[in-house]
């Protein structure tokens, strides 16, 4: 082999090596346009999200609760805080380090892939644990504020559709919250998803 098909071989290899950097480097680009997608959207979770909570605070001068039934909600309601509290760091933490990090390379992509899918199930989690803290004051409602024996509460209200009643919004509840995270976020990390996927078979 002399030294011009030698020269003419590496140039080949040159420029082969530098369209397979391009590509991957177009699609880690394309995967902007997912990424800014779903921080625009936990910005505006995380605001509509303090808002609400804000606006439970309302909720027995809403319904004119008794000074019993009040201090009783908000005991459950400062429980409900601490939990939310501790999502919404997580969440606030992962928003604000996505932008700390350069998302022109695969490992920060990959990241903020897992990161999201973690931050999606510990919203889940929380919905769960909000869900069972209000069937929680339901049944101190019913007990404690309305005086009702636990014979009679069972008379009127029998144990079977007691239970059916509480499994089936817990079901409802984990069939929104399902619903709600897929087809908010899971669609995006769906594309980000099949990115990494492309990047890996190269």
């Amino acid at each position: 082999m002399n030294f011009d098909e030698l020269k003419k071989q590496w140039n080949n290899e040159d420029n082969e090596s530098s369209v397979q950097i391009s590509e991957s480097m177009l699609r880690i680009k394309q995967a902007h346009t997912p990424v800014d997608q779903i921080r625009k959207k936990m910005k505006h979770e995380f605001y509509i999200q303090i808002l609400s909570l804000a606006a439970m605070a309302f909720t027995p001068k809403l319904f004119s609760f008794s000074p019993d039934l009040k201090l009783i909600f908000f005991i459950f309601y400062a429980i409900a805080c601490g939990f939310t509290a501790y999502y919404f760091f997580k969440f606030y933490t992962s928003y604000k380090h996505s932008y700390d990090l350069s998302l022109d390379s695969r490992k920060n992509l990959l990241w903020f892939y897992y990161e999201m899918k973690m931050n999606l199930e510990l919203y889940k989690a929380l919905t769960y644990i909000i869900g069972f803290i209000a069937l929680a004051f339901g049944c101190i409602y019913l007990l404690v504020i309305k005086n009702m024996a636990l014979t009679k509460l069972i008379s009127e209200f029998p144990v079977f559709y007691m239970v059916l009643n509480c499994f089936a919004s817990i079901l409802l509840l984990g069939f929104i919250t399902e619903l709600w995270s897929k087809y908010y976020y899971g669609k995006y990390l769906d594309q980000i998803k099949k990115i990494l996927d492309s990047l890996d078979m190269e």
